[in-house]
């Protein structure tokens, strides 16, 4: 069966605008109060069912407001080829509502058919990207469209590496023609981690192919003395990591940046209080005096 829908835009563009993940918990506020903001995000893997609720609130969503996919089982960076099945029904839902934008990390979460709950690091090296540059390739073939890969937030690093995580994604951009998302939360978390400037990191991060950026909060843990930083996507995003994105955008303008909340959910206007301050960073404006710090 084929599902039309009716969109405001021809082409639907993703403005460089903010946007958030679309959750049930704001199905109500977002199809009855029409908020005023850029555009929408979801996980494809929540809407692989024919019909149901979330299909149909995101058809009714998706006829007022641009969209955008961040798929999170492609597992890109594992063994095997991507599954050719688990492609097929992206591009069958890209297909039925045209998103703007799609993008996927730089990990791998499967191996021998196992499925595993974590999106798991890369070792940086010509070899591991080659395979994942021949992955992206095949991916993006199969859909039809340019895929988006995001920089990860990583716990451990390998000692076999021999480039750094910039170059990696700036070497996998040029051989693919691949964009990039970047996560400025995920630097912040992995420069804490590891012990590297995220400073440094953003300025070196290019700019021609992002093409979004995701903010999000992270969890605050303390290991043997420590810290260790969770990409928890559970709070609000956090100070430094604002200061991050300004730091970024003063470099690339407005780029389509997105709120991560995806545990913990919060009511819908703390939800849109962030996506107003990223926009009024994105402008060089401040924040509002009523959006939460």
């Amino acid at each position: 069966m084929r599902h039309e829908i009716q969109r405001a835009w021809p082409d639907s563009p993703v403005p460089a605008r903010a946007g958030v993940g679309l959750k049930p918990e704001h199905y109500r506020d977002v199809l009855e109060t029409r908020p005023d903001i850029g555009w929408f995000e979801v996980h494809p893997e929540n809407y692989m069912g024919a019909g149901g609720m979330p299909h149909h609130a995101l058809e009714r969503v998706r006829q007022h407001y641009p969209l955008s996919m961040h798929g999170v089982g492609l597992s890109l960076g594992g063994a095997e080829r991507p599954d050719g099945a688990h492609l097929a029904r992206l591009k069958q839902l890209a297909d039925r509502y045209q998103p703007a934008l799609f993008s996927e990390h730089l990990a791998w979460s499967t191996h021998e058919g196992a499925y595993f709950g974590d999106l798991l690091p890369l070792p940086y090296t010509e070899a591991t990207l080659r395979h994942v540059a021949d992955h992206v390739e095949e991916a993006q073939t199969a859909l039809g469209r340019r895929l988006l890969i995001e920089n990860p937030s990583t716990y451990l690093c390998f000692a076999e590496s021999d480039m750094d995580e910039v170059a990696f994604l700036g070497a996998l951009a040029q051989r693919t023609g691949c964009g990039l998302l970047l996560d400025v939360n995920n630097v912040y978390v992995s420069a804490v981690n590891h012990g590297y400037d995220a400073a440094g990191y953003i300025d070196a991060f290019p700019v021609e192919p992002v093409g979004e950026i995701h903010l999000a909060g992270h969890a605050e843990l303390d290991e043997d003395g420590a810290p260790l930083l969770i990409d928890a996507h559970d709070r609000q995003v956090k100070e430094a990591v604002w200061q991050l994105y300004r730091r970024f955008i003063g470099r690339s303008g407005p780029v389509p940046t997105l709120i991560e909340w995806d545990a913990n959910v919060p009511a819908w206007p703390v939800l849109f209080a962030e996506a107003r301050r990223a926009e009024a960073m994105m402008r060089g404006g401040q924040a509002s005096d009523d959006a939460p710090r």
